[in-house]
């Protein structure tokens, strides 16, 4: 556009001047119109940055600022997040230190415990060994005390089962007869 533009000006420029060589020409062959060295692209190019920065200064700054608001919003966030996640590490280490020593603590305890549980058992089973002991021998002396009972009330009635026996052979019916009379008088019967 703009290169339309200056090849107007310098067309109606160099209309103007009516000499062949004049200075204006030579700068424009030179610099416009050399094709290694195209001056009026970048003329061009300049002009449409320049308008566009113009044009997108304003919407672009602000989508800009809002970006870097945002960014810098989140940056805050994060860094509160960090911290937080840091109190919260802090806690669950110093939690993990409790831990390990609330173990160690319990699994002391719990030897002490055992230890104590097993002493009190082995007395308990001490305890238990001598009333066992002490109610058998009590068991033998009541067996030992009923057997010798029982031996001599069999000794009672087998001594009585043989004297009456060897009394029913010394004695006869006769004898039988006196004896009988002998108790009714006794009893103060008859004469």
């Amino acid at each position: 556009m703009f290169a339309f533009i200056f090849s107007f000006i310098l067309l109606s420029a160099g209309a103007a001047s009516s000499g062949g060589g004049s200075a204006f020409d030579h700068f424009w062959e030179t610099y416009f119109n050399n094709p290694n060295f195209p001056l009026w692209k970048f003329i061009n190019l300049s002009a449409f940055v320049a308008l566009m920065v113009y044009l997108l200064k304003k919407p672009l700054s602000d989508t800009f600022k809002a970006k870097r608001e945002e960014i810098r919003a989140e940056l805050i966030k994060a860094e509160e997040e960090k911290q937080s996640a840091l109190v919260k590490l802090t806690e669950i280490e110093a939690k993990t230190a409790r831990l390990d020593t609330e173990k160690d603590q319990i699994r002391l305890k719990a030897q002490v415990e055992a230890d104590n549980e097993a002493r009190r058992i082995a007395e308990q089973t001490e305890t238990d060994m001598v009333k066992m002991r002490t109610q058998a021998d009590n068991e033998v002396l009541r067996m030992r005390k009923q057997a010798e009972n029982e031996l001599r009330k069999f000794s009672a009635e087998e001594s009585i089962r043989l004297a009456e026996k060897m009394i029913r052979e010394k004695l006869g019916t006769s004898s039988d007869a006196q004896l009988v009379k002998a108790g009714i008088e006794n009893l103060g019967g008859a004469k």
